[in-house]
C-alpha cells in the first residue's frame, strides 16, 4: 500500500516525552505517512510537527464525541499515548472503522474497552498494548523462547534508572496503579494471581551480578506471554538502580534480564538467561514499540492491513521483526 493515499494518523498525546519519540519513530519508519500530533501543549505539538514535517498539530477534547475535531475530519487510524478515562478516542475510532491503539492501559483497566469491542466486534481493529516497552519486551521474549519446545516459565527482571521518571503521562500512570489496584498480576504454577506481601516482590540478578529486589506489576505482558506459550509461571518485576550504583561511564540506560525455563526438542529441560540493555531511557523502546504497532495495524509492514478485532501485539507483529528493529536501534541483546 502507498502511503501516499493514507489519510493521517492522529497520535494523541503526541507531544510527551513517549509521544515525541513515537512520532519520530514513525516518522523513520514512514517517511510519507501522515501525522496529525495532539497534545497538551499545543505550542510544542507544532513544533514537532514542523521538524518531522508531513504532520500538523491538532486541538484534541477528550471531553467531547467528536475530540474537538472537524466534522469532515478524515484519519487511518488512533494512536493513543495517554490514560483516556473517557474512552472518546476508542469510540471515535470504532465511528470511522479505523485501528486503534490504547498504550496507557493496565491489566486491571482493560474491561470498558473490551466491552465496546464486544457490542461492535466487527467495527475496527483495537490493540491492548498496555504491555512493557510497548509491547517490545514480550515480542523479543517469544522469539527467545523458540528455541524451546515446552516453557515452564518466564521471569522478566527490569532494572530502571532512578532519573528515568519519564513524563506527566507516566507520573499519572503510577499515581493510578499506586492508589487504584496496588496488586501486581502474576502467574504462579498455572493460576492468575493478583499477588500480595512476599509473592509480590523477587530477587533478580542484573547482568553484572548485582542482586536487585524487584516489584511486579499488573502489565499486559502476563497475560499475552501466558497465552502465547501457556508457560505455568509468568512474571515481570522492575528495580530502580540509584544514579551512585551505575557501572562506570554509564549513562541513566535501562537493563531487562529475561530467565526463560523449558524443555528442548530433544526433551532436555534447562533454564537460560538473556539480556537487553539499552544506553537509552525507556520512552526509546516504548515509542518503538508504538510505531511497529501503528505501522503494522495500517498494512505498511508485515502484511495487509489488521482486520476488525481485540488485538495483542503479538498477535499482530512477527517477534523476528521486531527483533531486528530492536537491534537497528542500538540495543544490544545477548545470551548470558
Amino acid at each position: 500500500m502507498s502511503t501516499n493515499t493514507l489519510k493521517p494518523v492522529l497520535v494523541i498525546g503526541g507531544s510527551g516525552v513517549v509521544g515525541r519519540r513515537a512520532v519520530k519513530a514513525l516518522r523513520r519508519l514512514q517517511p510519507e505517512l501522515p501525522l496529525w500530533i495532539g497534545g497538551r501543549d499545543t505550542n510544542k505539538a507544532a513544533t514537532l510537527a514542523r521538524e518531522v514535517g508531513l504532520a500538523e498539530a491538532v486541538r484534541v477534547d477528550l471531553e467531547r464525541d467528536d475530540l474537538g475535531l472537524p466534522p469532515d475530519a478524515d484519519v487511518s487510524g488512533v494512536v493513543v499515548l495517554l490514560k483516556d478515562d473517557t474512552l472518546r478516542s476508542l469510540k471515535y475510532a470504532q465511528a470511522k472503522g479505523v485501528p486503534s491503539v490504547s498504550f496507557s492501559d493496565f491489566a486491571f483497566d482493560i474491561g470498558p474497552a473490551v466491552a465496546l469491542h464486544a457490542h461492535r466486534p466487527a467495527r475496527a481493529p483495537i490493540l491492548l498494548l498496555g504491555h512493557f516497552l510497548g509491547g517490545v519486551m514480550t515480542l523479543v521474549t517469544l522469539h527467545l523462547a523458540r528455541e524451546f519446545k515446552v516453557v515452564h516459565s518466564i521471569e522478566v527482571g527490569g532494572l530502571f534508572d532512578e532519573e528515568d521518571v519519564g513524563g506527566p503521562a507516566a507520573s499519572g500512570d503510577m499515581e493510578r496503579l499506586t492508589k487504584g489496584v496496588p496488586s501486581p498480576l502474576i502467574r504462579h504454577e498455572g493460576r492468575f494471581l493478583w499477588a500480595s506481601g512476599d509473592e509480590a516482590t523477587r530477587v533478580f540478578h542484573g547482568v553484572d551480578g548485582t542482586a536487585w529486589t524487584g516489584r511486579a506489576y499488573p502489565l499486559l505482558d502476563v497475560p499475552s506471554l501466558a497465552a502465547a506459550t501457556d508457560a505455568r509461571t509468568v512474571r515481570l518485576d522492575f528495580a530502580v538502580r540509584p544514579v551512585a550504583a551505575r557501572p562506570p561511564g554509564q549513562g541513566a540506560g535501562l537493563e531487562v534480564v529475561i530467565d526463560l525455563t523449558g524443555e528442548t526438542a530433544e526433551g532436555v529441560t534447562k533454564r537460560v538467561r538473556h539480556a537487553l540493555v539499552d544506553p537509552d531511557v525507556h520512552s526509546g523502546l516504548s515509542a518503538l514499540g508504538a510505531a511497529l504497532a501503528t505501522e503494522r495495524l495500517l498494512g505498511l509492514a508485515g502484511g495487509a492491513p489488521v482486520g476488525p478485532g481485540l488485538h495483542h501485539p503479538e498477535g499482530v507483529l512477527d517477534p523476528a521483526y521486531v527483533v531486528e528493529r530492536v537491534r537497528e536501534s542500538g540495543t544490544r541483546l545477548w545470551k548470558m
